[in-house]
């Protein structure tokens, strides 16, 4: 499919909506306090480089079509058809240690209900060190044996939900439970949209494992009209036998904006599954050692990446909306790029915290 500045009614009046339209503020260099907090700030000379490259991109791709420019195919399913790119990335990383998961957690005293820090030391002082040790209390052994169950069960929701509920959702633990499944059920999963919520979807990124590469499968929209179909195709990546969502920020927005844009057509919601939320335990790991969390932050301090020509995404919406009313598709190779590199960084990070806690040696 070429594109051409003559797009149909919904993506005009999208393009309306968002000409000249921020949803950011300008942070000077050196401010360390908004770096470190907020997701929608852009540094100032971010926003010039970002700008020049958009000039320089116009000018290099015009009057060149999309199918010349993006290497890619159709996808087609009951919401329509949407464009599909693929990418290979090397990706290194240790076998899980699933027994040292296990050990910890069955040490877990606290696990249990009525049992905190004070009672737990109490209890290993009287010989009592694991849950199992705790079947033989007098007054924990039905809960302890409740919480043994529970584990042993497998439902690595249920678990993380169950650890979550007695420490917070970034526990040490909470991370470890990802031992439980390969590394092929992971879905590495980043969005890039028109804005804050309630406009559409223009790229979906997904990552997973296969034969030891991470596979990126990217769905950008060549219009709006091709939103439905790609989210009915990325929604068909978080089904199977055992699949685990892995996202930077995610609990707090793709996977809401995931099934917000769902529920405006109609399409149900996501299928609940395991959901490892990367912000979390960086923020654990990291706070006070790091000024910025950000990913690209992160991505250039603990993996040693540093992107080139890439593009803040609280700007994606003017790149887009520039190869909407240019119809020149250069605005849209950054997109795809930056939205790329945030799959490939974050099932890195996800790999490295992994490899610190629960890595084979």
């Amino acid at each position: 499919m070429t594109a051409t500045p003559l797009f149909n009614r919904a993506g005009m009046l999208w393009q309306q909506r968002i000409s000249g339209m921020h949803e950011y503020e300008f942070v000077r260099e050196g401010n360390v306090f908004s770096a470190g907090f907020s997701q929608s700030f852009v540094f100032s000379s971010e926003y010039e480089a970002a700008r020049q490259l958009l000039a320089t991109l116009l000018s290099q791709y015009q009057g060149r079509n999309f199918d010349s420019v993006f290497c890619g195919r159709d996808e087609v399913n009951s919401g329509g058809v949407c464009f599909a790119h693929t990418s290979r990335h090397d990706l290194s990383f240790h076998p899980f240690d699933t027994g040292r998961f296990r050990d910890e957690v069955e040490k877990d005293l606290s696990l249990v209900h009525g049992i905190g820090p004070a009672t737990g030391k109490k209890l290993n002082a009287r010989g009592y060190l694991t849950l199992n040790d705790l079947c033989r209390h007098p007054h924990y052994c039905h809960n302890a044996k409740d919480v043994l169950t529970r584990i042993s069960g497998g439902n690595t929701l249920e678990i993380m939900n169950l650890i979550g509920g007695r420490h917070s959702r970034s526990h040490r633990s909470v991370l470890g439970t990802a031992a439980m499944h390969e590394p092929e059920d992971f879905v590495f999963f980043d969005i890039e949209t028109l804005g804050l919520f309630g406009r559409p979807i223009i790229l979906f990124g997904i990552g997973s494992v296969e034969n030891e590469k991470l596979c990126v499968t990217q769905y950008l929209l060549r219009d709006i009209d091709e939103e439905e179909a790609a989210l009915l195709a990325t929604v068909s990546h978080l089904s199977g036998d055992h699949p685990a969502l892995v996202t930077f920020n995610g609990k707090s927005f793709d996977l809401p904006y995931l099934t917000d844009r769902l529920a405006y057509y109609g399409l149900g919601s996501p299928v609940a599954i395991p959901h490892f939320d990367m912000l979390h335990f960086s923020r654990r790991r990291w706070k006070g050692e790091l000024s910025s969390l950000r990913l690209t932050a992160l991505e250039k301090a603990v993996l040693e990446i540093k992107r080139k020509d890439d593009i803040p995404g609280q700007m994606v919406p003017e790149f887009y909306e520039a190869y909407q009313r240019s119809g020149n598709c250069g605005p849209l190779v950054p997109i795809l790029d930056h939205n790329r590199q945030d799959v490939v960084s974050l099932a890195r990070l996800f790999f490295h915290l992994m490899g610190e806690s629960y890595g084979c040696t």
